[in-house]
């Protein structure tokens, strides 16, 4: 299994995304992993990852508790499934994405900043690794 996290426009804080590549590089010990911009215009998702489950990132998606997030890692994991999450840039995501998407994800009712967003949403990953091996970092 390998997760991919992609993300649509330039970063305006280093920062921001400097603590999302912390928790991505946290999780290499439970796997592959790679966070990186996309252009949607110049990258075909569905050619570079045809048989991954496609999440993306949107306000009208599921809202899952971290438990409930862990137990699609962990079902990715099980099946030996790539995950590829995508966080739309300041436009939402591409037309036409949404509807493709296996599912969709959302991580509050309240709107955050995209690089905020990213952050949040590697920490949810790191967190759903530490769920599934029974690590003292969620209590």
């Amino acid at each position: 299994m390998r997760i991919h996290l992609y993300y649509i426009g330039k970063p305006r804080d280093p920062q921001a995304n400097e603590l999302a590549r912390d928790y991505m590089k946290r999780c290499e010990r439970h796997g592959k992993n790679e966070m990186r911009e996309i252009q949607p215009h110049r990258f075909e998702l569905w050619e570079r990852h045809p048989s991954a489950a496609k999440i993306f990132l949107d306000p009208a998606g599921r809202v899952l508790d971290s438990y409930q997030f862990s137990e699609v890692i962990g079902k990715a994991e099980r099946e030996a499934r790539d995950l590829v999450f995508v966080v739309g840039g300041h436009d939402g995501l591409p037309a036409g994405w949404r509807e493709r998407a296996d599912w969709l994800l959302s991580l509050s009712a309240m709107t955050y900043p995209h690089e905020l967003a990213r952050v949040m949403l590697a920490e949810q990953i790191y967190r759903a690794f530490t769920i599934l091996r029974g690590h003292p970092y969620p209590k």
